[in-house]
């Protein structure tokens, strides 16, 4: 099915724009397009060397449906490695649906979601952590995301790991080897030097997984919660850092009740903020719900932003704040310093005694909260946000399978300890090779195959 008919999507946005693209993929891509295309030039697309664009008309029987530009792409040399033809459309979802229609009606099938991108792996055009990284370099939202998600595409990970894998794998067929013919093939000496190889496998293997925090950071942004007591200025923040008032402030306590989630980019860094209703005891019923909201997402966040009302005394509701975030990242930002200040640094050191870094901001007109960026940039990249040419995991599927390769080379060591026959270490090896091929889709199966692709894009 997915390598033997051709297959169509629309690869662009479905909503009015300037252009929009129509993707056809497989044996008879180019002679099914040529059926419905006209080139200005009358010649035909069969003739058509591969990556070359022609100008014309796609007709349906005599009557014209839209003024194209069509490419062309060839097998191997295409995103697929099949041949493929894009049409240039003009941008309109009616124009594009007819066009696609007169496809169908051709014989070409609707692709699946991330169908074209599963031909390009099925056809070793990508590997499986490429094809993946296709997706998140589409979903990418800062510049470090689309920088993790490029290295990925451009095989910068699936070098290593082929490195790796080839490493474990001539470790086996020396132990196979030496089993089959003892006479000629010693391993005296060799747990010695296969002792080296599994710290140097495992040096490689526990970078891998210790990136994974930071590079699930650098893609999907910090999960950032704003607590404070009613009043405190979490909504004139949250209204500061966007440039807009996306959050009703007023002085009654209590305003907001819900939670507000916005994306925002810091000196380069996202965040994903959350603002939340004021932490205290109240017989509202619904902003009693939105304490508890407030609470929740607070054990999830990856930092919390904790606002101390400074023109007013230490609370009982501050109390109950400090309690819940002990354990968290925590920037503590001793609001309203264009006020009289009636908390002072002790204050809020007798709350939070580990409390890593304390701000003095105004939220209301910005004052301190441009150092906000810094503090946090040290607190999660160790002042360091430039690219450079480090590998991230950002995967979690890669950091478990990871994680098992790890384990495995570690059984390896124990069972080298324990002087055991080569029988086990050759079986140890073998999963952390085969761990290490699950990443790359060495090794795989149709439903994690389909699990994977099915998360894409129509048209990729």
């Amino acid at each position: 099915m997915y390598l033997s008919d051709t297959i169509c999507a629309i690869a662009t946005a479905t909503a009015p724009s300037g252009i929009g693209i129509i993707r056809v993929s497989g044996p008879e891509a180019i002679a099914l397009c040529d059926s419905i295309f006209k080139a200005k030039s009358r010649h035909s697309l069969l003739e058509a060397k591969a990556y070359t664009m022609h100008y014309g008309f796609i007709y349906d029987q005599d009557q014209v449906i839209d003024e194209v530009l069509v490419s062309v792409f060839r097998a191997p040399h295409s995103y697929t490695a099949e041949d493929s033809v894009e049409i240039n459309c003009h941008g309109g979802p009616f124009v594009l649906q007819k066009v696609l229609h007169l496809l169908t009606e051709k014989g070409v099938r609707i692709a699946s979601p991330g169908e074209f991108t599963r031909r390009a792996f099925l056809n070793g055009r990508l590997d499986l952590s490429e094809a993946e990284a296709v997706m998140d370099t589409i979903s990418a939202q800062n510049a470090f995301a689309l920088d993790a998600s490029m290295k990925q595409l451009r095989g910068e990970l699936s070098r290593l790991i082929a490195s790796m894998r080839a490493d474990i794998l001539y470790e086996i067929a020396f132990i196979e080897s030496a089993l089959d013919d003892p006479e000629h093939i010693s391993l005296d000496g060799y747990p010695e030097k296969l002792s080296d190889k599994c710290k140097t496998l495992l040096s490689q293997t526990e970078k891998l997984i210790l990136s994974y925090e930071s590079g699930k950071i650098r893609k999907e942004g910090i999960y950032t919660v704003i607590l404070g007591k009613p009043n405190a200025g979490k909504s004139s923040l949250l209204n500061y850092l966007l440039g807009e008032n996306r959050a009703i402030v007023t002085d009654i306590a209590g305003t907001t009740r819900d939670v507000l989630e916005e994306d925002i980019l810091l000196d380069g860094m996202q965040l994903h903020l959350v603002d939340t209703a004021g932490i205290r005891s109240s017989q509202d019923k619904i902003e009693q719900i939105g304490v508890e909201k407030a609470l929740t997402y607070a054990k999830k966040a990856d930092l919390i932003l904790y606002l101390v009302d400074g023109s007013a005394p230490i609370t009982e509701e501050d109390r109950q704040i400090a309690d819940l975030i002990r354990d968290k990242k925590v920037i503590v930002l001793q609001n309203k310093t264009d006020l009289v200040q009636s908390v002072q640094r002790e204050d809020i050191l007798s709350l939070l005694p580990n409390a890593g870094c304390i701000l003095p901001i105004s939220a209301l007109n910005g004052e301190g909260v441009d150092a906000l960026a810094n503090t946090v940039k040290e607190m999660f990249y160790h002042g360091d946000l430039t690219m450079n040419d480090q590998i991230y995991l950002t995967n979690v599927r890669h950091k478990q399978l990871m994680e098992q390769a790890r384990q495995s080379l570690l059984q390896v060591q124990h069972s080298l300890e324990q002087n055991m026959p080569e029988d086990f270490l050759s079986i140890d090896l073998m999963d952390a090779y085969k761990a290490l091929g699950f990443i790359i889709g060495e090794e795989i199966d149709d439903d994690l195959a389909e699990e994977i692709f099915s998360k894409f894009c129509m048209g990729k």
